[in-house]
């Protein structure tokens, strides 16, 4: 099926799908923190201009190859650098915090930027169980607490919760919160909670519309939304051609790898071939995930096509990709091809 043969029903969906950023905020091999930033900030430039609803940056951390894991402060040099679009956390891994901080924290970012912050709150460490350790300073929490956590954080922003403790700023100020996942555990809870939810099918694919399934039966609607809203993550790269996209795409596949072996890196230039580097086991192993419909490659007409395809499969309420490329100009120009479709 070629671009021109979207059905009616297709585009319709597609157009009226917003498509959202998110930034891992890469640092490439050779480079530094400040560089990525600077690169960040001018990405993020690109994506207001170009009509990006989001723009959402991660929590990772002991990753080399990762500069976003003062979350906060990351997302306060987008906001302060750009004008409408909305900048937020994709998200916080809440319960490497105490809530309170979390929501002073992001209080000031809607009080210094008004109605562009959104808090995406997650349940995981970001890292590994050592790093955990080190940022929790105990490992009695394996996420099992994360709904207490919610609570508690949307208590010290409310004005009405019955608590003694209170978050100044934050207090009555309007921060959307969102949940994210990567499995069932935070779909049950989005919908308990009736808040909206962003599944991270970019990295956990089988479980996606298991997630999609439950979180959509089991909503509940409360003051904040009174129908279902979800977001679904996409691994993409574009390029002018289907060859130099896949030539490009070497390079998150690169990292991948490098994380499938304990070793994570900096973000690697791309190769031409992975086999020169990786055994047949581990790129059949990564290729086996990247086949599913949330990874794509391809020139304009094919990720129009594969993000139609997605849009229409899954009936996303927003789209939030993930684009990645060792060269900065590559990376803007395959945000730019996908910012294209938009118009």
């Amino acid at each position: 099926m070629t671009n021109m043969e979207l059905t009616h029903k297709q585009t319709k969906r597609f157009k009226d799908t917003p498509l959202s950023v998110l930034d891992l905020a890469p640092i490439t091999q050779g480079s530094n923190a400040s560089e990525t930033f600077k690169r960040s900030l001018d990405l993020a430039q690109k994506a207001d201009e170009w009509g990006f609803n989001r723009y959402w940056l991660a929590e990772h951390h002991n990753m080399p190859g990762i500069g976003s894991s003062a979350t906060s402060i990351i997302i306060n040099h987008i906001a302060q650098g750009t004008k409408h679009i909305r900048v937020g956390s994709g998200g916080i891994m809440l319960p490497n915090h105490a809530p309170l901080m979390i929501a002073e924290q992001f209080g000031t970012l809607d009080a210094l930027h008004p109605g562009r912050i959104d808090l995406g709150l997650g349940r995981a460490p970001g890292s590994d169980q050592l790093t955990a350790r080190a940022l929790r300073r105990t490992l009695f929490s394996n996420g099992d607490d994360f709904p207490d956590l919610v609570e508690e954080l949307e208590a010290y922003m409310s004005e009405d919760a019955a608590t003694g403790v209170k978050a100044y700023p934050g207090v009555g100020q309007d921060v959307p919160i969102w949940l994210l996942g990567s499995s069932g555990f935070s779909a049950r809870l989005a919908a308990q909670r009736g808040l909206p939810f962003s599944f991270a099918s970019h990295f956990a694919p089988d479980y996606m519309h298991q997630a999609i399934d439950l979180y959509r039966s089991r909503f509940e609607p409360s003051e904040t939304l009174s129908k279902p809203h979800i977001m679904l993550g996409v691994s993409l790269v574009a390029a002018d051609t289907d060859e130099e996209a896949e030539y490009l795409s070497t390079s998150r596949k690169q990292q991948m790898l490098d994380l499938m072996r304990g070793k994570p890196g900096q973000f690697k230039p791309p190769v031409k071939n992975l086999s020169d580097h990786y055994a047949p086991g581990e790129i059949a192993a990564l290729e086996r995930n990247r086949g599913a419909s949330s990874y794509m490659t391809g020139s304009q007409d094919t990720i129009k096509q594969k993000l139609a395809d997605f849009i229409d499969e899954t009936k996303a309420d927003e789209v939030i990709i993930s684009s990645d490329a060792f060269d900065h100009d590559a990376r803007v120009r395959s945000h730019e091809i996908v910012a294209e479709l938009l118009s």
